[in-house]
């Protein structure tokens, strides 16, 4: 199957019916819905029920935070002023602005895997101490809420920047100054009113278990992997069992990883049809696993030594 050019195809579909934003918008009323239910249950002091509530919240923010992925390639929205809004909103909500993700993102994407891959660093850089390395995995999966937003930003205000144009740049301070009024905004209302234990539960609890989500997913999906194309350096998950898909319908088929670097002009709900250019072909390619928690042990297994891309296998460079 020609992944390559079925994506014309895909993309006339659109026209007759927008296949994008269906499980987005099924992730936004599921949240709100969520989110409800867990006011409530704060408001009547249901604390057995507030806890599986802050945990079904967490996966539909990591969800959510997948959506802002889609709208870094354009895909979440048919209406590119819509793709824009919604970028904009949930960067506003994780703290890094969506237009400086979206440049980062791309290189991400062009020089997966290697030394210029700065959404992967440090773990693509030999030079770097393997303590410097598991201190920065060890902060990216316990406070990635926090610490993601830095990785990021370290290449806007760095000495080499990622982001060199000016009009992206400006639009960039832009989102950072929003970010800035709306959160002082909240912060005095959350203040002024005295809901301080709404805010913890209803979103902080909530974000910071959504971004440690999306770092250990992130994780599964390249570090440990030291090869040097799509397939020897991303993991994908192809589940079999219909929670499986369920599951990555919620995630918007994030899971199918490796199709999306195959072409990241699919929208999410077709990856699960290009499975077949995830089979091994060549010597290094891994195979697609059958759920997260399979995965998982792979990963755990690398992060006494957290590396990514084929680098690590040049013996003159370590």
């Amino acid at each position: 199957m020609n992944i390559a050019t079925t994506a014309e195809t895909v993309s006339e579909m659109h026209d007759e019916h927008d296949v994008r934003s269906v499980a987005f918008q099924t992730l936004v009323i599921s949240i709100g819905l969520t989110e409800a239910a867990l006011w409530a249950a704060v408001w009547l002091g249901w604390i057995w029920l507030a806890v599986p509530l802050v945990l079904v919240a967490a996966h539909f923010m990591h969800g959510m935070l997948i959506g802002f992925h889609e709208a870094s390639h354009g895909l979440l929205r048919k209406s590119r002023r819509l793709n824009e809004f919604d970028g904009v909103i949930i960067g506003m909500f994780s703290f890094l602005p969506f237009s400086l993700y979206r440049v980062v993102h791309q290189t991400h994407h062009i020089h997966l895997a290697t030394e210029r891959d700065t959404e992967l660093w440090p773990f693509v850089l030999p030079k770097v101490p393997r303590s410097a390395r598991c201190c920065a995995a060890l902060l990216e999966l316990t406070v990635g809420l926090f610490y993601s937003p830095f990785i990021f930003l370290r290449t806007f205000v760095g000495r080499a920047p990622v982001v060199r144009s000016r009009k992206v740049r400006r639009r960039i301070w832009a989102e950072l100054a929003l970010s800035v009024v709306v959160w002082t905004a909240l912060i005095a209302a959350v203040a002024i009113l005295g809901v301080w234990k709404y805010f913890l539960w209803m979103y902080l609890g909530p974000a910071i278990i959504a971004a440690n989500l999306q770092s250990w997913r992130k994780y599964i999906e390249h570090v440990g992997l030291t090869g040097d194309t799509v397939n020897s350096s991303t993991r994908s998950i192809v589940p079999k069992s219909w929670f499986g898909r369920v599951f990555a319908y919620t995630l918007l088929h994030e899971p199918y990883h490796g199709v999306h670097h195959q072409n990241a002009a699919l929208p999410h709900r077709v990856l699960p049809q290009f499975t077949s250019v995830l089979t091994p072909k060549t010597p290094g390619d891994v195979a697609p696993f059958m759920s997260y928690r399979q995965a998982l042990p792979d990963v755990i297994r690398n992060l006494a030594n957290p590396r990514v891309g084929a680098q690590w296998c040049d013996p003159t460079r370590n």
